[in-house]
C-alpha cells in the first residue's frame, strides 16, 4: 500500500513547502526529567516488583512434577483456578518484559524498526513509551516514533489509518496526523546517521552492494536488497537516501528508487550484513580491480558529496538561528532529509547540478523529446490507443462496406508533427496488461459478491502499486471473498498480481466504472472513483493547470477498458474532446444548461431506484438488469460556478453517490460552496489534497497533448475530408525484375527471410521481431517504441542499443556501403528500400493494378492482380511464437490485411466474370477467402459468380454453407435479400436439403 502523507495542522489551506527546512530540537527540560523518572519506576515495578510479588504471594508457576494425565482427572477447585490465573499473570508479565528488551534494544542500537513480539500489540506499545520516556533525556530517544501524547491510543491504531464517515468529513484518506514529536524523532535519526557515517568510512566498515543483473523476468529492486541485507524491505529508503543523485559508473543517477540498473553500486548501512555485500577499501580480495575501482571512486563521490553537504547544512543552520533567535546560543538547528525543489519555487540554486554534469538534450534518452505526459500515464496511454485502434479499425471497413471516396482498403494518413509525437508515446507508455487486470478483478470482485448474495461495498479509491491492487472502501464490509484479502485494516482490500492473472472475463457489469487516474504517489497509482463522492469534487489552481487535468479526466473515462456505458458531460471546456468518444461524451455551453439536465436526471434516477428497490446504483449492477441500467453520470466542470449555482450543484449532489453521479468542479479561488473534497492543482504539476492527506505527481493532458491527440482521432474519421487518406500506399515497391531486393521478408503467412543468413543464438527471435515491426511501419519507428515492443517490461539503454546494433550487423548494407537500418532526420529508425517484404509487394501489385498501368490494359491488370493474390500464404505472421509480437494488438495490420486481399479477390473476380469465367472467378474469391473469410463482399461476389454457372444445386449447397456459418445470428441483411432475388425458393431448398 502506498505511503500516504498527512499535512500539518496549519497546511490544510496551503501546499506544504517542498525545499528543506530547518527544525529545531528543544533541550530537555524539567518535566522531560519528571516523566524519565516516573517511567523508570514504572517499569522496575512491572519488570521486577510484580515478579516479586508473584513469587511471594503465589510461587512459582511451573509444578514440580509434569504429570498431564493426572491433572486431568482432578478436580476443578479454587485453587485450581487461582494456579490457572497466576500462570497467565506470569505469561503476561514475560511477554511484556520481551517488549522491554525489543524496544530496548532497537532504542539503543538506532537502526531500524523495533520486532514486533507476536500477539503482544497494546503491551508493546506501553513498553515502547515507558522506554521512550525513560531515554528521553538521551539522544537516542528520537528514534522513537509514537510520542506520549499517543499513550491512549491502541496499538493497531497507530499501525492502520482510519477512515472517517463520509458525511462528517471528506478526509477519506485521512490518518493519524504525524506528531511533532515523531517529526522530530526521524530529523534526529538522520541527524545521528549523518553524523554517524564518516566515522564508519573511517573505520573501513563502509559496504557496498553491486546490482545484479536480472534472472529471467526477475529484477534486482531496493525492496529486495533491503530485505535481504538489512533484515527489513521498508528500509530501503535508507539505501535510497544514500546514494541519490550520486554519479553512477555509467554516468547515470538515482533519482527514483525503483529506477535501478545492473551494474550500479549502492552505498548500505553500517549494519548490512550478506555474503554479496564488498566492505572497502581492503576487505574485498575476490572483487575484480575493475569493480573495485568502480567502488572506490563511487565511495569517494560519496565523501566529498557527505562533506559538502555537511558543510552547506551547517551553514544553513546557522543563518536560519541568527534569524530566528537573536541570541542564538544552545539551540540546536538540524536539517530535514533533503528533497527535490519542485521547479519555480525560488530554490532551484539548492539542486543545480555542476556545469559538466547538466544534460543536453541529446544526451538525455529518458524520453528522446516524446509527451512526458503520456509516457507516466500507462492507464490513460492504453485507453486512448486502444480507441484510436478501434476507430481506425471501423473507418476501414465503413470505407470498404460503403466505398467513401474510393478509399478502400488503404491506410489512415500517417501523422506528422506533434500528432506522431503523441502517438508515439501513446505506444511508449501504454499498459494493456494494467487495464486487463484492474478490468478482470473488478469484475470477478462482483461476480463473486453477486454468487454470495453480498452488494458491491462503495469505494472511494484504488491504488495500483507493483501490480497489486488496493480497495479504500468508505466502510467496514466484512471479509473479501477469495482471492482478494483484508488490507491494512478493515476498510482495505487487497489484491496480489498473482491472483488477479488468475482471473478470466466474466459476463457482469463493470462494478466501478467512475474510476479515474488522478496521479501517483512514490510507485503507487491512485484512481479515484469520482461517483461514490459525497458531493462535490472542486479542483483549484490556475486555469491552464486546471485544463490539463479536466482534459487528462475526461480522456481517460471516456477512453478507459474498465468502464460499460456511461455519460460524461463537459461544460466550460472541452468541446474538441467529443471526437474521442461521442458514444460518450457531450458538451453543453453552459452553466444553466447544466443545472436544467442535472435536476431532470436526478429526479429520474431517484424514481427509478425506488421503483426498482434498489438503495444505490451498486445494489442495481448485481442485479438481473446489471447491463441495461445504473451507468454512471459523471459531470466535469471547469468554468467557476457562482454562489449560487454551487449551492444549487451541492444541494443536488448531496445524494448523487447513491445515484451513480459525480461532479468535479473546478474554481480559481479554491473556495467553493458545497465542496465535500478539496483538491489543488499547482504549477508543477502537483496535486495537492490536505484534508485527504493527499500529494501527487498529477496525471496530466496539456494543452498540445490534447490537440494532438484529437487531431489524431479526427484524421481517423472516414468522413474526415479531403485531407484524410489518400489511394496511394505509402511505401511502393519497383516490382519489375530490376527491383529485385536484396532481403525480402515473407509476412503474409508463415515469417521466412531470404537473403540474409538465420542469426545464431537465442537473439535470433528478437532480431526477427525488430525487423518485422520496421516493415510494417516504413514511415519510421521511434527507438523508444521498438524497444517498448520488444520488452513491455521496460529494458535499459544500453539493452537497446546493443540490439540496434546487431541489427544493424545482421541487415548489412547496400553495395554503395549505405547501412539498411538507418536513423532519419527525426532521430527514428528506418529501412533501406532494398529490404522488402511481400505485404509491401501486395500493396503495390494492388495499386499499380488498379491506378497504375493495369487501368489501361486488361492483361497487366489480370496479371497483376494474380501475382499479388499468389503471395497470400496465410494471416499475418501466421507461426509467431507464443508471448511474442504483442504489439500487434496495437496495430490495425490485422484489419487491414484481410481488406486489401479482399479487394484483391473482388478486383481479380471481376476481371474474370468481365469475359464470363465463372469458375476462375470462383476461384479467385475462394482464394480471398481463406484470409478473410468474414468478409460479407466476398460471400455476395461468390453468391452472383455461383449464379452465373446456372446450377441451382450447387447455389443451394453455398446457400446452405452460408446459413450453418452464420451460426445464431443469422445471414446479413444484405446477402439474405440478394440470396432472395437469385433463388426465391432458397429457404425451402436449404430446410429440404438439411
Amino acid at each position: 500500500m502506498p505511503r500516504r502523507r498527512s499535512p500539518s495542522p496549519s497546511s490544510s489551506t496551503a501546499p506544504r513547502n517542498r525545499t528543506p527546512q530547518p527544525v529545531r530540537v528543544r533541550r530537555r527540560t524539567f518535566g522531560d526529567f519528571v516523566k524519565a523518572f516516573l517511567a523508570f519506576v514504572a517499569l522496575a515495578v512491572l519488570l521486577v516488583g510484580v515478579p516479586v510479588a508473584l513469587a511471594m504471594t503465589a510461587g512459582w508457576p511451573f509444578p514440580e512434577t509434569f504429570e498431564p494425565m493426572e491433572w486431568l482427572k482432578q478436580d476443578i477447585s479454587v485453587s485450581t483456578f487461582l494456579s490457572i490465573l497466576t500462570f497467565v499473570v506470569w505469561l503476561a508479565w514475560a511477554q511484556f518484559t520481551a517488549c522491554v528488551l525489543v524496544e530496548m534494544k532497537a532504542a539503543l542500537s538506532g537502526v531500524g524498526v523495533p520486532g514486533r513480539v507476536p500477539g503482544a500489540g497494546p503491551s508493546q506499545l506501553l513498553a515502547r513509551q515507558l522506554v521512550a520516556a525513560l531515554l528521553l533525556v538521551g539522544a537516542t530517544a528520537a528514534s522513537f516514533t509514537p510520542s506520549l501524547a499517543q499513550l491512549g491510543q491502541t496499538y493497531d491504531d497507530n499501525q492502520r489509518p482510519t477512515v472517517a464517515a463520509a458525511q462528517q468529513t471528506p478526509g477519506l484518506f485521512a490518518q493519524q496526523q504525524e506528531q511533532a514529536a515523531g517529526t522530530a524523532a526521524a530529523v534526529a535519526e538522520q541527524a545521528s546517521h549523518t553524523e554517524a557515517t564518516p566515522a564508519a568510512k573511517k573505520q573501513g566498515d563502509t559496504k557496498f552492494y553491486r546490482i545484479q543483473p536480472p534472472e529471467g523476468r526477475h529484477h534486482d529492486s531496493l525492496w529486495e536488497i533491503a530485505e535481504r541485507h538489512l533484515g527489513d524491505g521498508r528500509r530501503y529508503k535508507e539505501i535510497f537516501e544514500l546514494n541519490k543523485d550520486r554519479v553512477q559508473p555509467d554516468g547515470s543517477r538515482l533519482s527514483e528508487a525503483s529506477l535501478i540498473r545492473p551494474g550500479w553500486i549502492m552505498e548500505m548501512p553500517g549494519d548490512a550484513r550478506g555474503g554479496d555485500l564488498v566492505e572497502m577499501p581492503d576487505d574485498a580480495p575476490e572483487v575484480s580491480p575493475e569493480v573495485r575501482q568502480q567502488i572506490s571512486d563511487y565511495a569517494r563521490t560519496g565523501d566529498g558529496a557527505h562533506e559538502q553537504g555537511g558543510a552547506q547544512e551547517q551553514g544553513g543552520a546557522q543563518a536560519q538561528g541568527s534569524g530566528d533567535e537573536g541570541s542564538g546560543g544552545g539551540t540546536a538547528h538540524v536539517d530535514l532529509p533533503q528533497q527535490r525543489p519542485a521547479p519555480g519555487t525560488g530554490h532551484a540554486d539548492l539542486q543545480r547540478p555542476a556545469p559538466d554534469q547538466v544534460a543536453t538534450p541529446a544526451q538525455d534518452s529518458s524520453s528522446f523529446g516524446l509527451p512526458e505526459a503520456l509516457l507516466t500515464a500507462p492507464l490513460l496511454a492504453a485507453g486512448l490507443l486502444g480507441a484510436l485502434g478501434h476507430r481506425r479499425r471501423q473507418a476501414l471497413w465503413q470505407s470498404a462496406f460503403a466505398g467513401i471516396g474510393g478509399r478502400r482498403g488503404m491506410e489512415p494518413p500517417t501523422p506528422a508533427g506533434d500528432a506522431l509525437d503523441v502517438q508515439d508515446a501513446l505506444l511508449v507508455g501504454a499498459d494493456p496488461e494494467g487495464v486487463r487486470l484492474l478490468d478482470r478483478s473488478l469484475r470477478g470482485l462482483a461476480a463473486s459478491l453477486a454468487a454470495e448474495s453480498r452488494p458491491l461495498p462503495t469505494v472511494y479509491a484504488v491504488w495500483m502499486s507493483n501490480g497489486d491492487l488496493h480497495l479504500q472502501l468508505a466502510q467496514p464490509s466484512g471479509k473479501p471473498p477469495s482471492p482478494w484479502q483484508l488490507g491494512q485494516d478493515q476498510t482495505f482490500w487487497m489484491l496480489a498480481r498473482a491472483d488477479a492473472e488468475t482471473y478470466e472475463d466474466v459476463d457482469t457489469a463493470a462494478p466501478y466504472p467512475g474510476l479515474v487516474s488522478l496521479g501517483t504517489m512514490d510507485d503507487s497509482r491512485l484512481l479515484l472513483n469520482l461517483e461514490s463522492v459525497p458531493g462535490i469534487v472542486s479542483l483549484s489552481g490556475r486555469e491552464e493547470d486546471r485544463a490539463a487535468v479536466f482534459a487528462s479526466v475526461a480522456a481517460e473515462l471516456a477512453t478507459n477498458g474498465w468502464s460499460d456505458r456511461m455519460t460524461i458531460t463537459l461544460v466550460g471546456f472541452g468541446e474538441d474532446l467529443t471526437a474521442l468518444a461521442p458514444s460518450r461524451l457531450r458538451h453543453l455551453d453552459g452553466i444553466e444548461a447544466l443545472i436544467e439536465t442535472m435536476e431532470a436526471e436526478t429526479r429520474q434516477r431517484r424514481g427509478a431506484l425506488g421503483a426498482a428497490g434498489h438503495d444505490s446504483v451498486l445494489t442495481g449492477r448485481t442485479g438481473p438488469a446489471q447491463h441495461t441500467r445504473w451507468a454512471p453520470h459523471l459531470v466535469l466542470l471547469a468554468a467557476e460556478p457562482s454562489p449560487e449555482d454551487a449551492m444549487t450543484l451541492a444541494e443536488l449532489a448531496a445524494d448523487a453517490s447513491r445515484l451513480g453521479i459525480g461532479y468535479l468542479v473546478g474554481t480559481g479561488s479554491g473556495d467553493l460552496p458545497g465542496a465535500a473534497w478539496e483538491m489543488e492543482i499547482t504549477g508543477e504539476g502537483r496535486l495537492l489534497a490536505p484534508l485527504l492527506g493527499l500529494e501527487l505527481d498529477a496525471q496530466l493532458l496539456p494543452a498540445a497533448e490534447r490537440r494532438a491527440v484529437v487531431e489524431l482521432f479526427t484524421d481517423a474519421d472516414p468522413e474526415h475530408g479531403p485531407d484524410g487518406p489518400g489511394t496511394t500506399p505509402p511505401f511502393l515497391v519497383d516490382i519489375s525484375e530490376q527491383g529485385r531486393p536484396a532481403v525480402y521478408a515473407r509476412l503474409v503467412g508463415p515469417y521466412e527471410i531470404i537473403g540474409l543468413e538465420t542469426p545464431d543464438g537465442e537473439r535470433s527471435a528478437l532480431l526477427h521481431e525488430a525487423l518485422a515491426l520496421l516493415l510494417l511501419h516504413r514511415e519510421g519507428v521511434h527507438p523508444r517504441v521498438l524497444s517498448s515492443a520488444l520488452w513491455p517490461r521496460g529494458v535499459t539503454d544500453d539493452v537497446r542499443e546493443a540490439l540496434l546494433d546487431r541489427l544493424r550487423d545482421w541487415l548489412g548494407t547496400d553495395p554503395d556501403g549505405t547501412p539498411r537500418l538507418r536513423t532519419d532526420d527525426a532521430g527514428r529508425l528506418t529501412l533501406a528500400k532494398s529490404v522488402v517484404s511481400d505485404l509491401d509487394v501486395l500493396r503495390s501489385l494492388y495499386h499499380e493494378a488498379t491506378q497504375g498501368r493495369g487501368v489501361d490494359s486488361r492483361a497487366v491488370r489480370g496479371r497483376l492482380l494474380t501475382d499479388a493474390l499468389v503471395l497470400v500464404r496465410g494471416p499475418l505472421l501466421a507461426d509467431r511464437p507464443e508471448g511474442r509480437y504483442r504489439w500487434l494488438t496495437h496495430e490495425i495490420v490485422d484489419a487491414q490485411l484481410p481488406l486489401l486481399v479482399a479487394d484483391t479477390g473482388l478486383a481479380l473476380a471481376e476481371f474474370h466474370m468481365e469475359k464470363n469465367r465463372a469458375e476462375k472467378a470462383i476461384e479467385a474469391l475462394n482464394a480471398a477467402l481463406r484470409t478473410a473469410p468474414s468478409d460479407e463482399r466476398l460471400w455476395n461476389e461468390l453468391l452472383r459468380a455461383t449464379y452465373a454457372l446456372d446450377d441451382p444445386e450447387r447455389l443451394t449447397a453455398l446457400a446452405s454453407d452460408l446459413l450453418t456459418r452464420s451460426g445464431a445470428r443469422g445471414l446479413p441483411p444484405r446477402t439474405e435479400a440478394l440470396l432472395d432475388e437469385l433463388l426465391p425458393t432458397w429457404r425451402d431448398a436449404v430446410a429440404a436439403a438439411g
